[in-house]
């Protein structure tokens, strides 16, 4: 469980992964598909960006308890929200439609990620819930956006 929470860290790690994924998806596409594939990124980097600025204004320093073992790396001790979780749910609600992935695989992949830092000892339960508020009203609100 922790390898694979720790393999979903740094994918998630400056949303680096889910920006490849829409890089990815611009370059194979063209017309309204590209437009649509350029937004979707864009819903992954403001969510990121917004999750950042948050934690800079609010300041919660990440769990610290003896009793919990932490199991990666961070590249700030600032916890409040997840950045990780943001970007993740950001690209799922944003990247879903356009892999034609329903509703359960893009939902599963923000949970798994919400659980993993929760595992990996780096993010309260509010810091994971607020990350995916974030990222999915981000995604959401970028979608209807009229170009």
């Amino acid at each position: 469980m922790v390898a694979g929470a720790r393999a979903l860290s740094h994918v998630g790690e400056h949303a680096l992964g889910w920006l490849t994924v829409g890089g990815i998806g611009i370059a194979a596409s063209r017309g309204q598909r590209r437009r649509d594939w350029i937004r979707a990124t864009q819903s992954v980097l403001v969510a990121h960006a917004t999750a950042v600025l948050v934690k800079r204004v609010v300041r919660r320093a990440r769990p610290d308890d003896a009793r919990i073992r932490v199991f990666v790396s961070t590249p700030s001790q600032l916890s409040f929200p997840s950045a990780h979780v943001a970007s993740t749910t950001a690209a799922a609600v944003a990247y879903g439609p356009l892999l034609a992935l329903g509703r359960a695989v893009p939902a599963s992949v923000a949970a798994t990620m919400a659980g993993s830092r929760l595992v990996l000892g780096v993010h309260f339960p509010s810091d994971v819930a607020i990350g995916v508020m974030v990222g999915g009203a981000v995604a959401v609100s970028i979608r209807r956006v009229r170009t």
